[in-house]
């Protein structure tokens, strides 16, 4: 089956971004065994990697480069945050590298990483680990299945073969 929107993909992936030498390391890969498997067409993955799917059909091997701005957009050095450190009295103090969970006053989740923690606050950096990165997609589209009517009114797909899994 072709891959077309309301349709359900699980592919293989392994994903390559650039070292500071040029060379490309591999950071995240999935297995025939575990897929990535989505419902596609409704934006829950990047649009440009939706796009480079879409003549694609079960059995089908892709790889494709999306730039940064097609990814997770450039690096902005604007995107840190100040948290004061009060935040933490409840908690552990977060160490340098460490990823916090966050939310903003509009309720929307997001994550930050801490790059320094001072006398009186702790410093994150709010751009998506890949930020500034081209990532080079290589895999193969296991399969395309329609989806079912429950997942699409619950906007998500329930595994590769439609069933939730207990």
């Amino acid at each position: 089956m072709k891959i077309e929107p309301q349709s359900v993909v699980s592919l293989t992936y392994d994903l390559y971004v650039n070292q500071e030498d040029g060379s490309e390391a591999l950071v995240e890969s999935t297995t025939q065994e575990q897929p990535l498997t989505f419902l596609y067409g409704i934006g829950q993955m990047l649009p440009k990697f939706e796009e480079h799917l879409s003549t694609l059909s079960t059995g089908d091997d892709y790889e494709f480069r999306l730039t940064a701005a097609d990814a997770y957009g450039h690096y902005d050095e604007e995107a840190v945050a100040n948290l004061p450190l009060d935040m933490f009295k409840e908690t552990e103090m977060p160490e340098i590298g460490s990823i916090l969970p966050l939310q903003d006053n509009q309720g929307n989740h997001f994550q930050g990483q801490v790059v320094s923690v001072a006398e009186d606050s702790v410093i994150v950096d709010l751009n998506h680990p890949m930020a500034g990165q081209e990532l080079h997609f290589k895999g193969s589209i296991l399969n395309v299945r329609p989806a079912t009517p429950e997942e699409l009114s619950h906007g998500h797909a329930h595994g590769p073969d439609g069933h939730h899994h207990h």
